[in-house]
């Protein structure tokens, strides 16, 4: 059962990640959906939409919350399953924290050449 809910978030997220390309613009900020979570009996989906180029996420989710019904009879033209899943879309922020702690790992290495004491 794992697995094929493995493959129900994937499909999802490839499906629900073209139709937002194609049809949805937003300005000065790429837009991408990192991860979607279905829960087991297929009627929610959870999708993590990270924001990247401005300070816009919060205009980006309530622009995608106001269009979730386009987005999900859209979903539903292009996937068969049981139920169309109710998208529930949440502001991923894990590439901006990754980066962070990349950046803090960089100040506080020794300098290339020298060997830690």
């Amino acid at each position: 059962m794992k697995h094929r809910m493995l493959r129900v978030n994937e499909v999802v997220k490839r499906e629900l990640s073209g139709i937002i390309a194609r049809e949805m613009s937003f300005a000065g900020a790429l837009v991408s959906i990192n991860h979607v979570d279905v829960t087991s009996d297929l009627k929610n989906a959870h999708v993590f939409v990270s924001v990247l180029g401005s300070d816009i996420g919060e205009s980006v989710l309530k622009k995608l919350a106001s269009h979730r019904a386009t987005l999900q009879a859209e979903l539903a033209r292009h996937v068969t399953m049981k139920y169309t899943p109710h998208l529930i879309f949440h502001l991923d922020d894990s590439i901006e924290r990754g980066t962070r702690v990349i950046e803090i790992l960089q100040k506080i290495a020794p300098p290339q050449g020298e060997e830690a004491r």
